[in-house]
C-alpha cells in the first residue's frame, strides 16, 4: 500500500468518525451516522482514525463531496493547534512544523509519517508539506504582517529569534517573543525541530546511487516496511554537506543556539524568563511520560535535542531555574534510554572542562538543597527522594562525559585469565570450592554502551573529586543503602552504591565494611553448620575465626606458614574474621592486636634483607624485584596479607606506586604510570617524545636495547625487539620504544612475581564489590589511609569519658602538648592509641577516639585499649608531668598485656 493511499484511508476514517456517511440505516459502529455511534471531537477522532486504520476496520461507502481541507497560511489558528500539540498523546511530538491547520484529518495523516518532517526533499503526494528546516529570508512586510507570519512557524532558528527581537523593539512590547518562547519551548515536537544545523540544498549529483535508489523507491514503499524505510529517510535527513552524522553528533546547531541565548538574555530584565520557565516545566512534565510510555526517542533520536537545548540555558543554576526548570529536566533525563544517555555523554564531553564543571556544580547544588530541606526520618531517607535520585542518574552521564573528554588508555591485562586458572590450580582440592561458581563482575550498562571504563582514565576532563557530595554522604544511611544494594533485584529500591562516583572514599569504605561483615558472618554460619553435619570420623574442630598464632621474633615465618596451610586446605577460611595471638603475650584481639600484627609484618616484608622488593630512592616507593630468589608462594602470601588488611579494615603503611593498584584492578601498566614510580625516567622519556629536531638519533643515541640492575647492582640487558641493539630510536619509532620500555618495566619484567601477588590478593577480595566501588587511587587510600593529619579535626571529634570533658584543665593541657609535637611524634601517638600510625579514610575526623580518666595523679604511664581506640589518662598534677609521662609512653610502647 502506498503512503498516499494510506493517508487517504486515514482521512476517510476521520470524516467517518466526525461527520458520518449520511446513511440513515448505517450499522457501522465506527461511523457517526450509525445508531450505535456518535460524532467524535476532532482531536479524539484524529487518534481514533489511526487505530481504525491499523485494525483494518470497516469503512462506509466513500462520500465524494468530502475533500481534505488545506491549511491556510494566513489564518492565525496557532493557539488552537498548540493546544492540540500539548496534549499527552503521540501527536504532542509529531505535529507538522509549519502547518497551522486544525484539521484533524491532516493531523492524523501527519502522525502516520513522522519521519517526513526530517526530509528536506519535496514530496509529490496530495498533501503538500511545507517543512522548512532551513530558515528563509524574511519577506518585506509590515511589522504586524511579520508577527503573524513568524507566529505561524512553530520551530525556531537563530535568524527568526533575532527577527522577533527586532520586531518587538519596533513595537515597544515583547509580547510576541514571550508568546513564541512559551509556545515553542512547551512543545517537544516544535523544540526538537528548532536550531537545526544548516543543510546544503540536496544536489542529486552529490548523492550516491544507493541514496538515489532509496529516494526513488521511497515513493512506493509499503507501510509494512516502515522500519527499513525510516533508516533510509534518517540517512538522508542527517546529510551535512553529504556526510552522515557520527555517533557523538546531533542535528542541533549548538553554536547557533548559544548565540541565540546570548541575544535573548541580553534583553534588559529578560521579560520572557517567566514564560520560558513555565514552558520548560510543562515540556518535561510530559516528556517523562512520553519517554517511558510512548518510547519517543526510539521513534526519533532528535528527541534528545530538547534536553541539549535546555541544558544550554544561561543561569541554569539560578534559584528561579534550579527549583523549577532543572528539577523537571532531571526527572525527564533520568528516564532517557541508554542510547540517548550515551549520546548525551558524548556531546557533553565536547563542552570543555569549564562548562562540564558548571553543570556538575548545578547538579550538586540541586542535590544539596534537597538534602538540606529534606525531612529525613526512619521511614524516609535520601534514597526515597526522587529529585536526588534523578539528579544522581543525570550526574552519571556527566561522569562518563568527564572520562570521554579526558585522557585514557584501554589496555587490558592479558594475565587476568592466567591468574584465574592458576588460582584454581592453587586452590585445587579445597573444601567448599568444588561447586562454587564465581560471581560475575558487575558492569555499568552506560559504560558498556560507551565502551569506556573508569579504570582506563588517567586524567578525566574534570577531577573525579568534583562528583563527590559531602553533605549527601553524611546523610546516607549506609546500612540501609547496603541492604538496597544487596537486594538489587528489587528495582523499586535505589542504592547509591550503584552510583559509586558520588560516594566519598570514607562512605565506600563503610559500604565495604558491611559487605565484609556479611561475608564473615556467612562463613561463620557455614563453619558451624559443617561441624554439626560431618561424621565423627571426619570431625573438624569448629573455628568461627581465622586464627593466627605467631611469635613476634619470627612473625614472617609463622604467619606465612599458617596462611599457606589455610589457603591450601580451606581458602574460604580467609573470609572469616581475623584473630591474632602473639605467643607469650596476654593481649586479646578485639582489633588492636591485628593492627599490630599487620604493621610488624609489613615492616618485615619490605626489609631489604628479604630482597622481594626494591626501593626507589627518589619517590620512596617499593616495586617488585624482577630478580628475586623468593618463590611464587611467598608473593602469593603477601598478596593475601594485603587482601586481609582491606577485608578486616586495617590500614597499612605500604608504599606502592599507584600502578600496582591499577594492575590489581585488571589493567596493564602504561607509560603514564611511570610518573609516580620513577619520575626521572618518565621525564626523560617524555623529553624524547617531545623532541622535534632532526638530530634525535645523535642527541639521544638510544637503541631498542635497554639495561637495568638486579638486586646486587649488576647490569642486565634486554632487547625490546629482536636485535634491538641494531635498531636506532628515531621520530618514527620513538613512541613504540617508549611503550615497549614501559611495558617491560611495569609488566613483563615482574610478570611472575605480580601474578602470584595478585592471586593472593584476589583469594580474599575476589567476591568483594571493591572493584565496582573504588578506583585504583581509592583502593590505595583504603590500604594506606589518608595522607592528611589534621589534629585539629581529631580534637573536635574526640569523645571523653570517666569525668573528663573538653573544658577539663588536663584535657586542655593534653591538646596543647599534642599540637606542639613533631609529625613523627604525632604518628607515634596514633600508633600508641589506635594501633596504627595512619589516618583513616576521610581523615582524623573519622577516627572515633575516646579519652577516659584513669584515676587521680600518680606515676603511672598513660595506657590504651587499641582495640577500641581508648586512651586511659591519669589526672596528672601538672602539664610538665603530663608531657613527660606521655612521651615516655609513646616512645616505648610495644607489646600487649592485661591491665
Amino acid at each position: 500500500m502506498k503512503r498516499a493511499a494510506a493517508r487517504r484511508l486515514i482521512e476517510r476514517y476521520y470524516y467517518q468518525l466526525t461527520e458520518g456517511c449520511h446513511v440513515s440505516n448505517c450499522t457501522n459502529e465506527n461511523c457517526a451516522s450509525s445508531v450505535k455511534g456518535q460524532a467524535l471531537p476532532p482531536n479524539e477522532a484524529a487518534v481514533r482514525a489511526i487505530d481504525l486504520f491499523k485494525e483494518r476496520a470497516k469503512l462506509c461507502d466513500p462520500n465524494p463531496t468530502k475533500m481534505p481541507r488545506r491549511p491556510n497560511r494566513e489564518s492565525n489558528d496557532f493557539e488552537r493547534m498548540n493546544d492540540l500539540s500539548g496534549r499527552n498523546i503521540t501527536s504532542s511530538m509529531f505535529l507538522s512544523p509549519s502547518s497551522s491547520s486544525t484539521d484533524g484529518a491532516e493531523v492524523a495523516s501527519n502522525l502516520m509519517d513522522t519521519s517526513e518532517t526530517e526530509v528536506a526533499i519535496p514530496q509529490q503526494d496530495q498533501l503538500s508539506w511545507n517543512v522548512e528546516l532551513i530558515s528563509s529570508e524574511p519577506s518585506a512586510s509590515t511589522s504586524a504582517g511579520k508577527s503573524k507570519d513568524l507566529l505561524s512557524s512553530i520551530y525556531l532558528t537563530e535568524a527568526r529569534v533575532l527577527e522577533i527581537i527586532d520586531i518587538c523593539k519596533e513595537e515597544g512590547t515583547y509580547s510576541l517573543l514571550i508568546r513564541t518562547i512559551g509556545q515553542v519551548f512547551s512543545t517537544a515536537g516544535a523544540l526538537m525541530m528548532s536550531f537545526r544545523k544548516r543543510r546544503s540544498v540536496l544536489n542529486l549529483d552529490s548523492l550516491t546511487k544507493e541514496d538515489l535508489r532509496a529516494i526513488e523507491a521511497d515513493q512506493d514503499k509499503d507501510l509494512d516496511s516502515m522500519e527499513e524505510d525510516e533508516k533510509v529517510i534518517n540517512r538522508i535527513s542527517t546529510v551535512e554537506s553529504g556526510v552522515a552524522l557520527k555517533p557523538g553528533e546531533v542535528t542541533l546547531d549548538l553554536e547557533s543556539l548559544r548565540r541565540t541565548y546570548g541575544a535573548l538574555f541580553a534583553i534588559p530584565e529578560t521579560p520572557f524568563q517567566g514564560a520560558l520557565i513555565h514552558a520548560v516545566f510543562t515540556l518535561f512534565d510530559s516528556a517523562k511520560w512520553d519517554l517511558e510510555c510512548l518510547k519517543v526517542y526510539e521513534q526519533d533520536e532528535n528527541y534528545l535535542n530538547i534536553f541539549l537545548i535546555v541544558l544550554e540555558i544561561p543561569f541554569l543554576g539560578s534559584d528561579d531555574l534550579l527549583e523549577t526548570v532543572f528539577k523537571s529536566f532531571c526527572r525527564a533525563a533520568a528516564v532517557l534510554p541508554l542510547a540517548a544517555q550515551a549520546k548525551m555523554a558524548r556531546v557533553v564531553a565536547k563542552y570543555g572542562a569549564q562548562r562540564l564543571n558548571e553543570l556538575v556544580e548545578i547538579l550538586q547544588q540541586l542535590i544539596t538543597s534537597r538534602v538540606v530541606v529534606g525531612q529525613v526520618s526512619q521511614d524516609y531517607c535520601v534514597n526515597d527522594d526522587d529529585v536526588v535520585i534523578s539528579a544522581t542518574k543525570v550526574m552519571k552521564v556527566f561522569f562518563y562525559a568527564a572520562i570521554l573528554g579526558g585522557r585514557s588508555s584501554t589496555i587490558l591485562d592479558d594475565n587476568d585469565q592466567s591468574v584465574e586458572a592458576s588460582d584454581d590450580h592453587f586452590l585445587q582440592g579445597s573444601v567448599g570450592r568444588e561447586n562454587k561458581e564465581p560471581k560475575p563482575m558487575k558492569e555499568d550498562p552506560l559504560a558498556c554502551e560507551l565502551g569506556v571504563s573508569v579504570l582506563d582514565c588517567h586524567k578525566p576532563l574534570i577531577p573525579f573529586a568534583e562528583f563527590y557530595n559531602e553533605l549527601l554522604n553524611e546523610s546516607i544511611e549506609m546500612e540501609r543503602d547496603f541492604t538496597y544494594y544487596r537486594a538489587n533485584q528489587d528495582r523499586n529500591k535505589f542504592s547509591f552504591m550503584n552510583y559509586p562516583f558520588i560516594l566519598t572514599p570514607a562512605t565506600k569504605a563503610l559500604g565495604l565494611y558491611y559487605d565484609n561483615r556479611v561475608q564473615m558472618y556467612s562463613e561463620r554460619r557455614m563453619s558451624a553448620l559443617h561441624s554439626i553435619l560431618v561424621s565423627e570420623s571426619e570431625f573438624i574442630p569448629y573455628n568461627p575465626y581465622l586464627k593466627l598464632k605467631v611469635r613476634r621474633d619470627h612473625i614472617i615465618d609463622d604467619a606465612l606458614i599458617e596462611l599457606e596451610m589455610v589457603s591450601m586446605e580451606n581458602p574460604t577460611d580467609l573470609k572469616k574474621q581475623l584473630v591474632v595471638e602473639f605467643e607469650g603475650e596476654q593481649g586479646i584481639d578485639e582489633g588492636g592486636v591485628s593492627k599490630e600484627f599487620f604493621q610488624v609484618v609489613v615492616d618485615e616484608i619490605f626489609n631489604p634483607n628479604f630482597g622481594m622488593f626494591t626501593l626507589n630512592p627518589e619517590t620512596q616507593v617499593y616495586w617488585f624485584n624482577p630478580t628475586s630468589f623468593e618463590s611464587d608462594a611467598q608473593f602469593t602470601l603477601i598478596g593475601i596479607v594485603l587482601g586481609l588488611a582491606i577485608y578486616n579494615s586495617v590500614i597499612l603503611d605500604v608504599h606502592f606506586p599507584s600502578v600496582v593498584y591499577r594492575k590489581l584492578m585488571g589493567k596493564k601498566g602504561v607509560f603514564e604510570d611511570l610518573s609516580d614510580w620513577d619520575p626521572s625516567l618518565y621525564r626523560g622519556l617524555s623529553n624524547l617524545l617531545e623532541y622535534t629536531e632532526s638530530d634525535i638519533e645523535d642527541v639521544f643515541m638510544q637503541t631498542f636495547r635497554i639495561s637495568y640492575k638486579d638486586v646486587f647492582g649488576a647490569d642486565l640487558i634486554y632487547d625490546l625487539k629482536e636485535n634491538g641493539n641494531q635498531i636506532t630510536v628515531h621520530h618514527v619509532n620513538k613512541r613504540e620504544f617508549v611503550d615497549l620500555y614501559a611495558d617491560f618495566l611495569l609488566n613483563k619484567s615482574v610478570k611472575k612475581q605480580f601474578l602470584a601477588f595478585k592471586r593472593g590478593f584476589l583469594m580474599v577480595t575476589g567476591e568483594s564489590p571493591l572493584k565496582w566501588l573504588c578506583r585504583p587511587e581509592e583502593v590505595e587510600l583504603l590500604v594506606r589511609g589518608s595522607k592528611i593529619f589534621d589534629f585539629n579535626a581529631l580534637e573536635e571529634s574526640v569523645e571523653y569519658d570517666g569525668g573528663y570533658t573538653a573544658s577539663s584543665p588536663i584535657i586542655k593541657q593534653f591538646w596543647e602538648i599534642v599540637h606542639d609535637l613533631s609529625q613523627d611524634e604525632k604518628r607515634k601517638l596514633l600508633q600508641f592509641t589506635t594501633g596504627s600510625d595512619r589516618a583513616p579514610v576521610g581523615g582524623l575526623s573519622k577516627l572515633k577516639l575516646i579519652i577516659a580518666k584513669n584515676g587521680s595523679d600518680s606515676n603511672r604511664l598513660p595506657t590504651a585499649h587499641t582495640c577500641f581506640n581508648v586512651l586511659l589518662l591519669p589526672e596528672y598534677s601538672s602539664k610538665e608531668k603530663l608531657k613527660e609521662r606521655l612521651m615516655k609512653a609513646i616512645n616505648y610502647s610495644k607489646g600487649f598485656g592485661l591491665l
